[in-house]
């Protein structure tokens, strides 16, 4: 069964030539190309789309918008793929249920990839975006939290903090003497605490207080 695909951009040559390169992948089906928000909206919830390609900067709805309604109101998974890693759009549509956020000067394997990867169910944000969003929510500042610490063992406190200040697993792994494995274990425990559904929305949640 082929992954069915919607492309929403204003912009005509990108959308096409989109359309030109996921075609060529023989597990897609492009479904759609659309210029606006609102259209896709509107076209996923007439028709079966798995994955939702969003520009953010579009007329009549833009791509966090579009993003808030489809995961409220359809099945469809969005992702964002532009060319603005702006603060408040990166935070905005991570927060509006968005799956994944990614550049559009990606490789096409690389955007492939991602679309496997949230088609499955993950969340794939690229490391530039959440350098954008530690920056943005840290500044200088070492991180402090606003959230009630006391659902969480120490260990899992000290990975909260390492995750809001930006460290992968392998850095976590080497900063608190324990394997990959296990930090991922304990990442699995927060997530299930919280609710969240990925390491952006901890970070977010630990120096916010919220995600929504």
């Amino acid at each position: 069964m082929k992954i069915k695909i919607l492309i929403a951009d204003d912009n005509s040559f990108i959308r096409e030539g989109m359309k030109i390169i996921l075609s060529t992948y023989e597990e897609f089906e492009v479904v759609t190309t659309v210029n606006d928000g609102k259209v896709a909206v509107e076209y996923c919830l007439n028709h079966e789309v798995d994955i939702a390609l969003l520009d953010v900067r579009m007329p009549n709805m833009n791509g966090v918008e579009a993003t808030k309604h489809l995961t409220e109101q359809t099945k469809t998974k969005p992702l964002i793929l532009t060319t603005f890693d702006d603060d408040e759009y990166i935070l905005d549509a991570i927060k509006n249920g968005a799956k994944g956020y990614l550049l559009k000067n990606k490789d096409p394997e690389e955007i492939r990839n991602a679309i496997h990867s949230v088609y499955k169910g993950n969340s794939i944000i690229q490391d530039v975006i959440l350098e954008k969003i530690k920056s943005n929510l840290t500044g200088t500042r070492q991180p402090e939290t606003k959230i009630d610490l006391s659902q969480f063992t120490e260990r899992e406190q000290n990975i909260l903090a390492l995750i809001a200040k930006g460290y992968s697993n392998k850095a976590i792994s080497k900063e608190l003497f324990i394997s990959e494995g296990t930090v991922a274990n304990y990442i699995t425990s927060i997530l299930n605490k919280t609710g969240l559904e990925h390491r952006t929305q901890i970070a977010i949640y630990y120096l916010t207080g919220k995600v929504d």
